[in-house]
């Protein structure tokens, strides 16, 4: 499947800003099932400065400055991304592997994919192991459940729940605080399942991206009515990394568009920077077109 995202993001500043530096993460990465075919970035006022490169991560990473007053960013990016259906086939020899069994090999921890994995077991900014997390989901994970079992029974417990409800949190709400009130969004529930995971000894880590969304039968889509999304990835030994949607109690396929992963949103936020004046106040809009393109 190929598809093209539009992304635009705008500030309207209520006094000129006169110089910003800024980071983005909106080039789509490369992974097993996915190629970015090709990108086309435009920014206003023109970036006095601008570098793409990759972070640590190995994400797409775009740097670039204005030097210039402005009372109005913004960035657009235009991606085409060909998208291939993942292959479940290849899961089934791990399906009796269990969670005792996979702490222990991360524990051992012989190799240096097993090392690298290790680094997404420990706290980050947004994701904080505790007790409360571990509550939730240690019988779940106990020693003798099949681990691949367990992670889709907690991406369904998750969903079942928890409430969709953009104006419960923001970006810097607490995991507990979900946990607590039971509501939020995709970012939310993905942080509360990465939450969890590393609680009880499996390495997760944070997917940020697009979700292609189909409008009712017989309806137009709506210009920039799709959005970013969020879920997450717990790594298994000799397979990889699983991506699980708690948000929709689906395993990621082709409709999931990755942009970029890290150890939770603060790695992979998409626009960030430092501003200088700008006024007291600023609005930010975001616009997002999945389109799917003829083969």
């Amino acid at each position: 499947m190929k598809y093209q995202v539009r992304h635009l993001t705008q500030y309207d500043y209520s006094a000129p800003v006169s110089l910003c530096y800024n980071r983005a993460h909106l080039i789509p990465r490369d992974t097993q099932t996915q190629h970015c075919l090709d990108h086309q970035i435009k920014i206003t006022p023109e970036p006095a400065y601008q570098r793409g490169g990759k972070d640590y991560f190995e994400n797409f990473t775009l740097y670039f400055s204005i030097e210039e007053p402005h009372s109005t960013l913004a960035i657009e990016v235009i991606s085409d991304i060909e998208r291939r259906p993942i292959d479940t086939s290849q899961w089934l020899p791990f399906q009796e592997l269990t969670c005792g069994q996979l702490r222990q090999t991360l524990s051992q921890a012989d190799s240096p994919e097993l090392r690298l994995a290790q680094e997404y077991l420990f706290d980050s900014t947004h994701i904080h192991r505790s007790p409360l997390l571990q509550q939730y989901c240690e019988d779940i994970f106990a020693d003798d459940r099949p681990v691949i079992a367990a992670l889709q029974q907690l991406t369904e417990k998750i969903f079942h729940e928890f409430t969709f409800d953009a104006s419960a949190t923001n970006v810097a709400t607490p995991i507990e605080q979900v946990l607590q009130q039971r509501s939020g969004v995709c970012q939310d529930f993905a942080h509360l399942a990465i939450g969890c995971l590393r609680s009880v000894g499996i390495p997760a880590r944070y997917i940020s991206g697009y979700l292609e969304t189909l409008p009712p039968p017989g309806e137009e889509k709506l210009v920039g009515a799709d959005a970013s999304h969020a879920w997450f990835a717990a790594f298994i030994p000799e397979l990889g990394w699983l991506e699980f949607d708690p948000t929709n109690n689906i395993l990621p396929d082709e409709q999931h568009l990755t942009t970029a992963w890290g150890r939770d949103y603060a790695d992979v936020t998409p626009l960030q920077g430092v501003i200088f004046d700008g006024g007291d106040s600023q609005y930010m809009s975001v616009s997002v077109d999945v389109k799917r393109l003829d083969d």
